[in-house]
């Protein structure tokens, strides 16, 4: 017996077509998908109060970069992993040294890289030895004698006779702190997986209109 199969010009023209269609509508879910997890991302940390500018670190991109492909993929990522996953796991930090964490108070200001200054940054720039002070409850302290001045932040003090000066407590000393879990990334990203079908079935109506 012999099978003879004829593929006519235009039933040829419509897998291409359709082939086409499915190109462009991978692609396009793809991007989709992947431009609403990193939305839904940005979201959740400015909702959880830790700004814009954190939330701006996550970043997209759709793989071809350019083209349609059936293989078409979406990679959304952080480039600030350690603080954004800290947020989202809420682990257990201690200190590397074993000893204690310094956490800054209002009065010890900003550090001038940016983040939390350190004890040993806040005593070059203000001049002024910090004294620990032990507290059976409650975290440890690292004091200044000193004054707050009129934004809050612990100085030297200018008077020659003593008065205004007061211990400023510059950091609170604590073992270990539990960061509470502000973020659920994985939420998201499993939402934005199970959207991926319909986003494709949607994508291909379309682009046979």
């Amino acid at each position: 017996m012999k099978i003879k199969l004829d593929l006519a010009p235009d039933l040829v023209a419509v897998m291409a077509a359709e082939i086409k269609a499915g190109e462009k509508a991978v692609s396009a879910a793809m991007r989709e998908a992947g431009t609403g997890l990193k939305t839904a991302w940005r979201s959740q940390i400015t909702g959880a109060g830790l700004g814009r500018r954190l939330a701006n670190t996550i970043r997209s991109q759709t793989f071809p970069k350019s083209g349609d492909s059936l293989n078409a993929a979406a990679l959304v990522w952080l480039q600030a992993p350690v603080i954004v996953s800290a947020h989202d796991t809420g682990p257990l930090i201690r200190s590397k040294s074993g000893l204690w964490l310094a956490i800054p108070t209002a009065a010890a200001g900003k550090s001038t890289r940016g983040g939390r200054i350190t004890p040993g940054e806040w005593e070059r720039r203000r001049g002024l030895r910090l004294q620990f002070v032990y507290r059976k409850r409650g975290p440890s302290l690292l004091v200044a004698e000193g004054r707050l001045n009129s934004r809050g932040l612990g100085v030297a003090s200018r008077s020659k006779t003593g008065r205004g000066l007061a211990t400023v407590p510059i950091f609170l000393l604590v073992r270990q702190v539990k960061l509470t879990k502000r973020l659920d990334l994985v939420r998201d990203a499993e939402r934005a997986v199970d959207r991926i079908p319909g986003l494709i079935v949607a994508k291909w109506v379309e682009a046979k209109l």
